[in-house]
């Protein structure tokens, strides 16, 4: 009779093999879904009173599953966009697992009928001109970290880089040359060159002079000389927005978020284009002038 199939061996090689090595997964993926299977196995023992070491493939069934999603939005606090990514990882091992293990296809076929759950997507707010302006005078320039905070902001409402990508930028990713610029490899392994403004350059260039602390290679390092985590990041962010708020109030109105700061780029283009097409509607005969 065969023996089930561990749930352990298979687990493992969805991890080397299938991630790391085929997909050659980015390690924010690997984080994620390494962060959910090790919830789900905690579940799974709480319910089924097994070790992780001794559960069988058979024993994470739809039911379980659904179970350990509900039970994390309740017990921990989860929003349904986290159980949905949750859901994610889970379905990405179980398809790989109908690979491995098809003897298993009609339990495998029942944990990937399971459904995300549907949520309203809040509105995205945005910063105007002034509220950037706002935000850029807080930072007191005068310290090591006032300075690296001002041009970290600079840079994330210049560039419209995900957090990801503005804290993992090292110092030789900065070109300020002729056709200054940041490049950076982002979401989904895609290599990104964005232009920079005159002066975020000037910016730049005085952040570039001095030492770095701790021969840190990060762009916009921590105190310890080791890349800025998203926390710290929030942390100092929610810091200068209070404060920028006395001077706008505008600002309390609104959730500033770091992802808040890479659509400041957007807003001003699609802001400018308007502005543009208005001009034309207002001014028919400089269009016949543009053509």
């Amino acid at each position: 009779m065969k023996s089930p199939t561990a749930l352990a061996t298979l687990l493992e090689s969805f991890f080397t093999q299938r991630l790391m090595s085929q997909r050659q997964a980015s390690p924010h993926t690997i984080s994620s879904y390494r962060d959910t299977f090790r919830l789900l196995l905690r579940f799974a023992q709480r319910r089924l009173h097994k070790p992780p070491s001794r559960l069988a493939l058979a024993e994470i069934d739809a039911p379980l599953i659904a179970a350990f999603l509900d039970d994390s939005e309740k017990s921990r606090g989860i929003t349904a966009r986290s159980r949905n990514l949750r859901l994610t990882a889970v379905r990405s091992f179980f398809h790989y697992a109908a690979y491995e293990e098809p003897s298993h296809a009609a339990q495998i076929q029942r944990v990937l009928a399971v459904p995300g759950k549907r949520h309203t997507r809040g509105l995205v707010h945005f910063l105007n001109r002034p509220e950037v302006d706002a935000l850029l005078a807080v930072p007191d320039q005068r310290t090591w970290f006032g300075r690296r905070d001002h041009a970290l902001l600079l840079v994330a409402v210049q560039t419209g880089l995900r957090l990801s990508e503005l804290t993992g930028l090292q110092r030789h990713d900065v070109s300020l040359g002729a056709g200054a610029h940041v490049h950076c490899v982002g979401k989904g392994r895609k290599e990104r060159c964005t232009p920079l403004t005159k002066m975020t350059v000037a910016v730049l260039n005085a952040w570039l002079r001095e030492p770095a602390r701790h021969k840190a290679q990060a762009l916009f390092p921590s105190a310890g000389g080791g890349r800025l985590s998203p926390d710290s990041v929030a942390d100092l962010l929610a810091k200068h927005v209070a404060r920028a708020a006395h001077a706008c109030p505008s600002l309390r109105q609104k959730h500033v978020t770091p992802h808040v700061l890479s659509y400041v780029l957007s807003f001003n283009y699609v802001l400018s284009l308007v502005l543009f097409l208005e001009f034309l509607i207002y001014f028919p005969s400089c269009s016949d002038k543009l053509g």
